[in-house]
C-alpha cells in the first residue's frame, strides 16, 4: 500500500483488483450480474432481499411496524441476502436492483411486479400503499419527507465515509478520518439539536423518518456501529440517546432488528423470515443454517 503522504493521483485511473481492504471481492467501477442466480420467492405478495446492515434494517422495522397496526397485506418474506459472497451481483437480484445494494423489494401483490430499490425509496413505497407513518398534512408531510431525505444524503458521510476509514481501510489516513468524523459529529449535532424540542424526529410523530435514521444514527449512539462510541463521544448527545432508547424499546424495532442478522448472540438473529411465527420457533437451522 502506498504511503498516502507521498501518494500523487494517476492522471487516469486505473482498477487495481487487490486494493480496497476488507470490501476488496465486492467492490468493482462497473454494473451488472457477474453470475446467474435466481432469486427464491416465498408466498407473500412483498418479497425481500436483504441483510441486516443498517438500510436492510430501516425497511424490516417498517414491515414489522405495519403488521403491529394491523396490515395484514405487510406479511412478507425475508430473504438473506450475502453481500460479502457477491449474491446482489447474482443476475436475478440485479432485476430488482441495478445498482446491486441491498435491500431490494418485489412487490407481487398486482398484475405486474414492481421492484422498489435504494432504502429510503422502499420505506415511501410502502407509507404510501398502507397508508402509514407518513403524516398526510402537507406541513408534516414536508417535515418528515426533509428528514428522511437528510439521511439518505448524510448517512453515507457516516457510513462509507467515517465509518471506512475507521474501520475497515487497510491504512488509517488522518486526513480522512478527521475529515469525516468533524462530519459525523456535525450530522449527530443536527439530529440532537431537532430531537431537543421534538418526541420524534420530525416531531411529536413516529414516521419513516425514525425507522431510516434510527439504524444508522441510533446505532451509533448505543455503540453498535465501528466500535466509535468512545472515539465520537456519542453519551453527549442525550436527546439522540433517549430517542435511540425510545425505538429500540419498541417491540417491532426489535423483531425488525433480527430479520436476516447472521451477525452477533445467536439470539438476535433470524435468518430468513417467512411468517410471523418465525420468531418463537427459530430453529438452529434458521440460526446458522444455509438456505
Amino acid at each position: 500500500m502506498t504511503d498516502s503522504s507521498h501518494y500523487v493521483p494517476a492522471k487516469v485511473w486505473t482498477w487495481n483488483s487487490a486494493s480496497g481492504g476488507r470490501f476488496a471481492n465486492i467492490n468493482r467501477p462497473i454494473s451488472g450480474p457477474t453470475h446467474d442466480q435466481e432469486l427464491p420467492v416465498g408466498r407473500h405478495p412483498l418479497q425481500l432481499y436483504s441483510l441486516a446492515t443498517p438500510n436492510g434494517v430501516k425497511v424490516t422495522v417498517m414491515l414489522e411496524e405495519l403488521l403491529a397496526l394491523g396490515h395484514s397485506g405487510a406479511e412478507y418474506d425475508a430473504w438473506l441476502i450475502k453481500i460479502g459472497d457477491g449474491d446482489q451481483f447474482g443476475s436475478g437480484f440485479v432485476a430488482v436492483n441495478p445498482n446491486s445494494k441491498i435491500p431490494a423489494l418485489l412487490d407481487r401483490g398486482g398484475p405486474q411486479p414492481i421492484r422498489v430499490f435504494e432504502s429510503g425509496a422502499i420505506l415511501l413505497y410502502l407509507a404510501e400503499k398502507f397508508g402509514a407513518f407518513l403524516p398526510t398534512e402537507a406541513g408534516a408531510r414536508a417535515e418528515c419527507l426533509s428528514w428522511l431525505f437528510w439521511q439518505v444524503g448524510s448517512a453515507p458521510y457516516l457510513g462509507g465515509g467515517f465509518g471506512h476509514f475507521y474501520a475497515y481501510a487497510p491504512t488509517k489516513i488522518e486526513y480522512a478520518i478527521d475529515r469525516f468524523a468533524m462530519e459525523t459529529k456535525r450530522q449527530l449535532d443536527v439530529l440532537d439539536k431537532q430531537l431537543a424540542n421534538n418526541e420524534y424526529v420530525s416531531g411529536n410523530q413516529y414516521t419513516i423518518a425514525d425507522m431510516a435514521i434510527w439504524p444508522w444514527y441510533g446505532g451509533l449512539a448505543k455503540g453498535w456501529l465501528y466500535e466509535a462510541a468512545e472515539f465520537l463521544q456519542v453519551q453527549d448527545y442525550k436527546h439522540i440517546q433517549r430517542w435511540a432508547d425510545t425505538l429500540g424499546a419498541r417491540a417491532a424495532v426489535q423483531r425488525g432488528r433480527m430479520v436476516n442478522r447472521v451477525f452477533g448472540e445467536p439470539a438476535s438473529q433470524l435468518r430468513e423470515r417467512h411468517d410471523a411465527a418465525d420468531f418463537a420457533t427459530k430453529t438452529e437451522d434458521k440460526l446458522t443454517g444455509n438456505r
